[in-house]
Order: structure tokens, then sequence, then C-alpha cells
């Protein structure tokens, strides 16, 4: 009996920060924009438009440098409540076709439809176009038998693309097909090969994916020990893991992956308080609290590590997470060392602890101020309402800090 070949998506969500201030703001559609900081203070590019790519702009570029690569450009602030709303929204309409979800990042996804009667190309154009439909938001999917597969179809689709708008790409392998649509393709396209890495490889001779295919893996293994076997495996199309889900959560987590590494404390940082707040506002959303925080980081060279602590009470608070997260952080970190990506996460996870007091203590303030943003953000679909962190971290326009800050719709 022949075995029933799997029927993996991989879901990106195109120029998705970009994305969301589009919806926002429909005048922004086709125009030079990007979201990031201002260049005096030491601003970074986060995502930018399609029509600011084509003139060589891209995420984690210094944003003085973009403005001298284009001094019309737009500069949008970033709204991380807002993104994670609209991350949100996605991931409740693929919740909603299976169980067997992988959320990989804020804008990335992977999905198994096996057990889905219809073609795997077909789904894909089902799914981007509710998206684009339902949330207005654009979408590339890659179509494979496995997550690696389906993952570089994606990239690749996307790089096909020419033009000023999103490129809401799909791309199909079939099955037994993988190894030869990753042969032509170079060493650093292969998921899990770095900047460092990809010209080690260059160096032995290994300038395609179907070099490192051909190659006997224990020429590899003695090159790069156990990652020379798996490196085998990944140029020959092989990936049996299982797509997440299915099961009670365990953790709620976010990552950011630069597009370059970023080596810049305050940005650093600035990702950390975004991510922690994320994740806060996803317990909140389903009505938990975790009691250990976890910091992941990757190196320039891909190498990863984590690092958690158990908190004294279980939170679901954005400031408590990350205040344990940049501890961690700053104990591993060294000053200017180069970072690719960060993630947080909470878990330990269950129904929050509810003390019996006469009197309001700091925390419960805490957490009914957050329970009255949380509404505002959720009446109106974005953070009309942000934290204001302190003045060594955020400053009011007029040069106030502290306290609540609020935007205009």
């Amino acid at each position: 009996m022949m075995a029933i070949s799997r029927k993996i998506l991989h879901l990106d969500l195109d120029a998705f920060f970009c994305a969301v201030e589009e919806r926002r703001s429909p005048a922004l559609k086709g125009t030079l924009f990007v979201v990031g900081g201002q260049p005096g203070q030491r601003g970074v590019v986060l995502s930018a438009s399609y029509p600011a790519r084509r003139h060589g702009i891209r995420s984690a570029m210094p944003m003085s440098r973009a403005v001298q690569l284009c001094p019309s450009l737009t500069i949008v602030s970033p709204r991380s409540y807002a993104y994670g709303h609209a991350s949100q929204e996605v991931m409740d309409y693929l919740h909603s076709l299976t169980p067997l979800i992988e959320q990989v990042s804020i804008d990335e996804a992977f999905l198994d439809l096996t057990d889905l009667p219809e073609p795997g190309i077909l789904l894909a154009r089902t799914i981007q176009a509710s998206i684009r439909d339902r949330l207005n938001l654009p979408c590339s999917i890659g179509i494979a038998a496995n997550k690696l597969v389906a993952k570089t179809a994606t990239d690749v689709g996307k790089s096909r693309h020419r033009g000023d708008g999103p490129p809401f790409a799909i791309l199909e392998v079939p099955p037994g097909e993988e190894r030869a649509f990753l042969a032509p393709l170079p060493v650093q396209a292969l998921w899990g090969i770095g900047p460092k890495t990809s010209p080690h490889l260059q160096s032995l001779g290994f300038q395609t994916v179907g070099d490192l295919a051909a190659a006997a893996p224990a020429d590899l293994a003695r090159h790069f020990g156990k990652m020379g076997v798996e490196l085998s495996q990944r140029a020959r199309g092989i990936d049996n893991r299982p797509v997440g889900g299915g099961h009670t959560a365990k953790s709620i987590s976010q990552e950011r992956t630069y597009d370059q590494d970023v080596a810049d404390r305050k940005i650093l940082e600035t990702t950390l308080r975004n991510l922690s707040e994320a994740v806060g506002y996803r317990l909140r959303q389903d009505g938990i609290c975790g009691s250990t925080v976890r910091l992941k980081l990757r190196w320039s060279d891909f190498s990863t590590i984590t690092r958690q602590t158990t908190l004294d009470e279980p939170t679901n608070q954005d400031t408590r997470i990350y205040t344990a997260i940049r501890t961690l952080f700053h104990a591993v970190w060294k000053s200017r060392q180069p970072v690719r990506l960060l993630g947080v996460g909470v878990s330990g996870l269950g129904p929050p602890l509810r003390q019996l007091s006469l009197w309001e203590n700091t925390t419960e303030k805490e957490q009914r101020l957050l329970e009255a943003i949380d509404k505002l953000r959720d009446r109106y679909g974005e953070p009309v309402v942000r934290r204001g962190l302190g003045s060594k971290t955020r400053t009011k326009p007029g040069g106030k800090t502290g306290g609540t800050t609020t935007e205009e719709n």
C-alpha cells in the first residue's frame, strides 16, 4: 500500500509590518515608506514597502542610510500591538482550517493539510484569497511534502517577484521532486545555512545545494560533525519533522529574526520589549499566566542558546516579563555582539492566582490598567494607548517622559 504524501504549507505574510500600516492608512499603498525609528535617534528599518525596496532599502538598515538612499522616504513609527493583533487574526483563521499549525514567528506559520481532500495548490489559493479579502493582508505560500522544502518554496516564489506590489507568490514542489527543486539553488538558500557556514561550504567546492546532495554524508561529517549529516539530508530534501499542533499549548512565545545581524543595544532591547508586550497580550487574551520566562538568542553564526528563569509568582504583565527577559539577555550578551534572532517565551501556564487582600497592591493596579488598555486595543484593533517605560527608554512628543502615551487614530 502506497504511503500518503504529506501536504505541508508554509505561509509568510508579505512585508507584514508595512501591510498592517497600509491597512490602517490606505494612502500609504504604492508609496516609498518604512516602519522603524527616526534617523536622529539611531533608528533602524524594521520593514520596507516594496517600492522602497527597489531603492535598495531593506530591514535592519540604519534609518539614516535609508534616508540617504531615498530622501523622500516616509517613516512610520512601529506599533507592536497592531502587529500582534493582526497576526492573531491570521492565526485564528488558520486554526479554523486545521489544528496542525506551527507558528514560527509573528508573520510565518506551517500548516499540515494532509487530511483535507483538495489539492495543495487549490488550498493555497483559497487561503491566500481569504486572508487578502477578509483581513486585507498579502501573503505568499510554499507547498511541499515537508517543512524544509515548503519554506524554501516560499522563499523562491517571493524571490521571483518583480514590481512595486506584494508578491502574492504560490509555489508548489510536487512529491518526489524535492531534490531536483533544491539542486540548482545556491547553498545559502538551504534552510539553516548561515552567513558563516555558506563561505566555508563554498571554499570546499560546494556552490549549490545539488553539490551538497552529491557529497558523501561521511565527507560532510568530517568537516561539520553531526551537522554534516543533517546538511546531507536537507540537501536531498529529506525532512520528517512534524508540524506542531493538536495539543494544549505548553508555552506562548514570539520571535524576531533580523534580515541582517544587529549589535546595537538599544535596538535589541526595544525588540525584547516589543516581544514581551506581545507575549503578555497573548497571555491575557487567553486568560492565563506563566511562571517561567525564557530567552531565545541566535548569534550571527546561527548557533542558538536559551536561558530561562522562574518567577516568584505567575504573571501575564508586560513589565514583569520584560524585566526578567532583559536580565537574562544581559547575562549572556556582550557589548556590540551581533545577534540574528531574539525570542521571548513564557511557560508554566495556568489560571491567574487571585490574592485576597484588604488593599489593592501594585501588581493588581498594574493588572487593572492592562485590562483597560487591552479593551481599547481589542475595540479599535490597534494600540490607541501605549505604556510609557520611563525617560531612559521612551520619550513622548515634546520631550516629556514616562506615564501613558496616547496616539491619534
